[in-house]
């Protein structure tokens, strides 16, 4: 959850907007930021918010700025970025259009995403440079996104999205008719910024071309897009479907998988002259220490536990749930659905009291005799019911220093011991120790030889991740479900 979240939510009505899973959509390969389509775990239709108008600004400029926000910034780490810069020259020198000029920028945030706009700006996400296992394999996909800009891709879908009116926030309601309109409508912005299969597996063929030509090896695209389909499986067997509809990584948006890797090796085969550059250990080199998972300094989630050292506070979800920081808020689905929850903070007038913040109109259908004025572990508190079509909701507002913290749960049939393990959850919310604030360290990849006697197994019992660890070092290191560590060789660790 990003410091700049009370900009987003200011106290001030300029429109209303229905709240639920964030909005603004980036879809992978994306030519603008009109995207839509509500991928599942989104948290259903609820109360309502309010967003303030941004200032006029260039197109270019404006996207530019949207794709930092949704992505919690840029991610600065001089060693990556003259990796990429390095990479990205050679592959301009051996593309179609050596005039063109480019930009990349790294976002900091954990998807795994990458997309380009008609100016030639370049976005690629640590998530991906993580995922990552050599030169060839990056270069892999920036060539694919230098491929929608040397072809107009970009440029003709963004002559097309200029058609429609730009949506700033596009929400749905968790298991709603697909007809609706809200859907409907997110389906269209998908529609109008995504490109077509034809188009992508057009990219793919002038991007292996060109990484070829580069110096790099060709089949690195086959086994990276290997590895991104054993990491969304592996998210999506764990029921960590990715939460933020405005950050869903590279598959969301690209012919499936299968499909893709098959074209890949058709691809590879025509332009494998010669044996390509890998250079393994230079990419291993230039990504050792990077950061794994979210940014520090916008909080951290451990399980069912998230924990902000910086603003200096924690609580723990209830039971079942699967939380995720994302750049408005934290927010969580139970396993199999029916509940979910969301975490905000907004600015509230020290006169202001709480049970009147939660009357004042920024949630609707509310019961006003269920307001009440509590204390969360000595913390100012207040509480409250709603009720939608299909959701109940139970609110609470918590003052935390010159802050409130807003917490939504909602579910499909409210019952006692549903509402009891909200009141728990709400409960845990408190400072952090100065010990707590110590002790919370950010997760990092950190790139270790292979001694004799080490396995994977071995290897991934070293992993700081939550669970699962052999098949995130698996996943992680580009390893098959058989495939061994041999003495010497480097891998990657996610530790703290």
């Amino acid at each position: 959850m990003i410091r700049r979240m009370t900009r987003y939510l200011p106290q001030t009505t300029k429109r209303i907007i229905p709240l639920a899973a964030l909005g603004l959509m980036l879809a992978g390969c994306s030519s603008s930021l009109l995207t839509g389509g509500v991928p599942p775990g989104s948290l259903p239709q609820a109360p309502q918010l309010v967003q303030q108008a941004a200032p006029a600004v260039t197109p270019t400029s404006r996207e530019h700025q949207r794709i930092l926000a949704a992505y919690n910034g840029a991610y600065e780490d001089p060693k990556a970025e003259a990796l990429l810069n390095d990479l990205v020259a050679k592959l301009i020198a051996a593309s179609e259009r050596p005039d063109l000029q480019y930009r990349v920028t790294i976002l900091n945030s954990a998807s795994v995403n990458a997309f380009a706009l008609p100016s030639g700006n370049l976005y690629v996400t640590r998530g991906l440079i993580a995922l990552a296992n050599d030169t060839s394999e990056l270069a892999s996909v920036l060539s694919h996104e230098m491929s929608h800009v040397i072809a107009r891709h970009a440029e003709m879908r963004e002559d097309e999205a200029r058609q429609v009116a730009l949506v700033t926030r596009v929400f749905t309601d968790l298991g709603s008719d697909p007809e609706t309109s809200a859907l409907a409508l997110a389906k269209s912005k998908i529609k109008l910024a995504t490109f077509s299969r034809a188009q992508e597996l057009e990219a793919d063929g002038i991007g292996i071309g060109i990484a070829a030509r580069a110096g790099y090896d060709p089949y690195g695209a086959v086994r990276f897009l290997t590895s991104m389909g054993r990491n969304a499986e592996l998210k999506s067997n764990a029921g960590q479907t990715h939460i933020d509809p405005r950050a869903p990584d590279f598959l969301s948006s690209h012919p499936s998988t299968p499909e893709r890797i098959k074209n890949a090796q058709a691809n590879a085969r025509t332009v494998a002259q010669a044996q390509g550059e890998r250079d393994k250990p230079s990419y291993l080199s230039g990504i050792d220490g990077m950061i794994y998972g979210e940014d520090p300094s916008e909080g951290f989630v451990r399980g069912r536990r998230f924990l902000h050292p910086r603003l200096g506070f924690t609580f723990v979800a209830p039971e079942e749930f699967t939380l995720d920081n994302t750049a408005q808020a934290v927010l969580g689905v139970r396993e199999g659905g029916g509940q979910a929850l969301r975490m905000d903070v907004v600015r509230v007038p020290a006169e202001q009291t709480l049970p009147d913040y939660l009357n004042s109109g920024w949630i609707e259908n509310i019961d006003p005799k269920s307001v009440e004025e509590t204390t969360i572990n000595g913390l100012p508190a207040a509480t409250a019911t709603a009720k939608g079509d299909q959701w109940v909701f139970r609110l609470y507002a918590v003052r935390f220093g010159s802050d409130v913290y807003r917490f939504i749960f909602a579910t499909k049939r409210m019952s006692a011991d549903i509402d009891r393990s909200f009141r728990e959850a709400v409960g845990t919310f408190r400072r952090m120790t100065l010990a707590e604030s110590q002790a919370a360290k950010p997760l990092h990849i950190k790139v270790v030889s292979v001694e004799p006697g080490d396995t994977v197994e071995r290897l991934a019992s070293r992993m700081g991740t939550p669970d699962r660890n052999v098949e995130r070092f698996r996943a992680l290191n580009g390893l098959g479900p058989n495939e061994r560590v041999n003495p010497g060789d480097q891998v990657k660790l996610v530790v703290e």
